[in-house]
């Protein structure tokens, strides 16, 4: 048997008859019998080609020769080694070790995922999370198959043989209008059709749900501002540049300047839904991740497709 082929149990049998000083006490520490840790240590002896021990007759203990002592120390290397793997393994196997990546996007960042990872950080500190955000959805999917992201938060993914797409729940579209000028808690298609609007990029994945929604809808919308960053849309509501329509879940409904109102007739919310590569493997800590975005998904989002308050 070559040397490279020797197995674990070779080099263990090894190292229990050096501390143990016998065939027989060293059996009975590794629970087997005296013939298969002489079996063993004949093999590893084979593969070595020089004897590892001195077996001097009566009750004198084996004595290692040259060849034992040099290979004691890589055994006794080599077997700390596979028992600091094993509990690295075991502790990845449980959750509470291990490296993820998480795509996220604006609003989500600022309501889900903090209770998230702060529950993620006092259940398993030490899972190292890393953050990506940004509100480019494209560059979250790109992520998520070139492997850089383990999950990512994503709104409205379609079917994708290559993404696989869980709901976490509906977030419904509102509208914003400053505080004194509303005419009641509900807006209307025509009151939207009257007043510009602030809203975002055109490029931008909430702001193409809102439009194809709003055309549905029969509404033409004027926007006389965009902006990225949620809290300046809702800062120029605030001064009266214009109204706006926003994802309940990207707003802040307790600024004294804004009042929130329902759209009626309602346009369908969007999906919130936390999404990773199909067929990959992903470290354990990724589901106990997933199981908390669930419930926190369930506190901060609806359950159902409504559009209201």
């Amino acid at each position: 048997m070559p040397l490279h082929d020797l197995e674990i149990r070779h080099l263990a049998a090894l190292v229990a008859v050096a501390d143990e000083g016998t065939f027989a006490r060293a059996a009975t520490a590794l629970g087997y019998t005296q013939s298969a840790v002489s079996q063993q240590i004949a093999a590893l002896e084979k593969a070595v080609g020089l004897p590892v021990f001195d077996r001097p007759r009566g009750p004198r203990p084996a004595e290692l020769t040259p060849a034992g002592r040099l290979l004691l120390t890589h055994a006794r290397r080599t077997l700390a080694g596979v028992d600091a793997a094993a509990e690295e393994l075991d502790r990845l196997r449980r959750g509470v070790t291990g490296r993820l990546v998480i795509g996220t996007f604006q609003s989500v960042s600022s309501e889900i995922l903090p209770g998230v990872v702060g529950r993620m950080r006092t259940e398993a500190p030490e899972v190292d999370i890393g953050l990506f955000e940004t509100d480019d959805q494209s560059a979250l999917v790109e992520g998520l198959l070139a492997d850089e992201l383990d999950l990512a938060f994503t709104v409205d993914v379609g079917d994708e043989d290559r993404i696989s797409s869980e709901l976490l729940g509906y977030d419904p579209f509102v509208v914003l209008v400053r505080a004194g000028e509303a005419p009641g808690a509900v807006a209307t298609p025509a009151d939207l059709s009257d007043h510009p609007l602030i809203g975002q990029p055109t490029g931008n994945v909430c702001q193409l749900l809102i439009d194809a929604r709003l055309a549905d809808a029969g509404i033409r919308p004027d926007y006389v501002f965009r902006s990225q960053d949620n809290g300046a849309v809702q800062g120029m509501v605030r001064s009266g540049m214009g109204r706006a329509i926003m994802p309940l879940l990207a707003i802040d409904p307790d600024d004294p300047g804004i009042e929130v109102l329902r759209l009626e007739p309602p346009i369908p919310p969007r999906t919130i839904q936390l999404s990773r590569r199909a067929g990959r493997s992903l470290p354990p800590a990724a589901d106990r991740f997933a199981e908390i975005a669930r419930e926190v998904g369930a506190e901060v989002l609806q359950p159902q497709p409504v559009a209201a308050l």
